[in-house]
């Protein structure tokens, strides 16, 4: 009997030792590595789901942007330019109410009928000023500045009413007298309320306006359209590889969507921006700087009349006419100087500017005179100079120049409301055009990807 060797078997070829323990050690056969973790369709599911929620997101992003400035515009030509003015025609009103009607007693116990009409018509327009302002208040009624304006103005209507009659009982108008109780309320209390509101509504303006046109919001939606394209581009490469089909016309509609509301959206905040910048740059900032020389003006006149009334001695007034006459030009860095560099040229807001200039500088020659007197105790000059009616006194120089003033507020207020009217317009339909082409986007990107997925069932 032949012996069977280990590793040989009967007719067979020889077998290397240690193969069977090779193979019997090398365990139950393990997955392939390379096999994908999801199957295409599976991939696919994950692509439409991703493509469309992308699709929707710009469009969701890309429209509150555009609704954003949107608003913003909206707000500031419908609400804040016009709370603006508000605030300053009650300034105005008021600080021409007091300098009327003092001065209106100084000439006469039985005033005309002429500043009589004024003060009411000062008093109307103040009232109805302050009514819109604590309409459109925003949440503020208890605001401290409204809330001042609220109760001084029937107060110092009633303080004016009691002058009238003591003084056409033969009362004098001297120191102590209902005409400076009412007139120091005017200064004390109206005026710095009636400025504090002022103040806070210009800035609420600058803030819509800053938000009109600002660009971080914009640049980051801009930023989600580039994802979106890239993801879209993506996503046709993934598809080309995989059906070997070179374009999918749903991804195709989908990317043109996407450039078409990109483009629109950047060109219609790019033309409405335009707009908005040159109404401010040509509109609201003049108007601001001419609405700080008017009140600059009527603090003149209303220091000038209350100081014929307290002849107190004191200087404080003629310092602070040199003060406020610097602040309001004509001159470097002042508020005239301002608002004439940024009024377009051949405007009828230029030809008003000039002339205010021109009558400004002559103003306060008379001005000058009318402490002059004072200080040398002319106390009858320094009335008839501030009071009377002449063409030399400061009274006709005031109603010039305020009537200048006037003129050009009006114009920068039609350049401001025809340029960011325009702004404005142009931004409504941005959000409904980005959110419309997303929409689509989203149904071209289902589209492409279920006609693949279709081919697998």
């Amino acid at each position: 009997m032949t012996a069977v060797t280990a590793g040989h078997r009967p007719g067979g070829h020889a077998r290397p030792a240690g193969a069977a323990g090779q193979q019997a050690s090398a365990g139950p056969a393990r997955p392939r590595r390379d096999r994908p973790a999801l199957a295409t369709p599976a991939r696919l599911r994950v692509l439409l789901a991703g493509l469309v929620l992308l699709s929707l997101a710009w469009g969701g992003f890309g429209g509150w942007v555009a609704s954003v400035h949107s608003s913003a515009a909206d707000q500031l030509v419908a609400a804040d330019e016009r709370l603006s003015l508000d605030a300053q025609m009650m300034y105005q009103a008021i600080a021409d109410a007091d300098a009327t009607m003092t001065a209106a007693l100084l000439t006469s116990s039985q005033p005309s009928l002429k500043p009589l009409q004024r003060y009411q018509r000062d008093m109307v327009t103040a009232a109805t000023a302050l009514s819109r302002l604590r309409a459109g208040d925003g949440g503020h009624g208890a605001d401290a500045s409204l809330t001042a304006l609220s109760g001084g103005l029937p107060e110092y209507a009633g303080d004016i009413a009691q002058a009238r009659t003591e003084y056409a009982m033969g009362y004098p108008l001297t120191g102590g007298s209902f005409v400076q109780v009412a007139s120091e309320e005017a200064h004390t209390v109206l005026l710095p309320a009636a400025s504090a509101v002022f103040t806070r509504e210009n800035d609420a303006r600058q803030a819509a306006s800053s938000q009109a046109t600002g660009l971080p919001l914009m640049i980051a939606a801009l930023a989600v359209a580039i994802v979106t394209g890239y993801v879209l581009l993506r996503a046709q490469q993934w598809l080309t590889r995989r059906t070997n089909r070179v374009l999918s016309p749903g991804l195709v509609l989908a990317s043109l969507l996407l450039v078409i509301s990109v483009i629109w959206l950047a060109a219609g905040f790019l033309a409405a921006r335009s707009d908005l910048d040159g109404g401010i740059a040509h509109g609201s900032g003049p108007e601001q700087n001419l609405a700080l020389a008017s009140i600059g003006v009527q603090q003149i006149r209303g220091d000038a009349v209350l100081n014929v009334i307290s002849r107190s001695g004191s200087a404080s007034f003629a310092d602070d006419f040199q003060a406020t006459s610097k602040q309001v030009g004509p001159g470097p860095g002042s508020w005239l100087s301002a608002a004439a560099g940024a009024q377009r040229s051949g405007g009828s807001g230029a030809a008003a500017v000039a002339a205010a200039e021109r009558e400004a500088a002559a103003w306060y020659t008379a001005n000058q005179g009318v402490y002059s007197l004072g200080s040398k105790a002319a106390y009858a000059a320094e009335q008839q100079l501030v009071v009377g009616t002449s063409a030399a006194g400061t009274a006709a120089g005031y109603n010039a120049l305020e009537a200048d003033l006037s003129r050009a507020i009006a114009a920068d207020q039609a350049a401001f409301e025809s340029a960011a009217s325009a702004g404005a317009h142009v931004l409504d339909p941005l959000a409904g055009v980005v959110i419309a082409a997303s929409i689509l986007m989203a149904a071209g990107c289902a589209w492409a990807v279920t006609r693949r997925l279709a081919e697998y069932r």
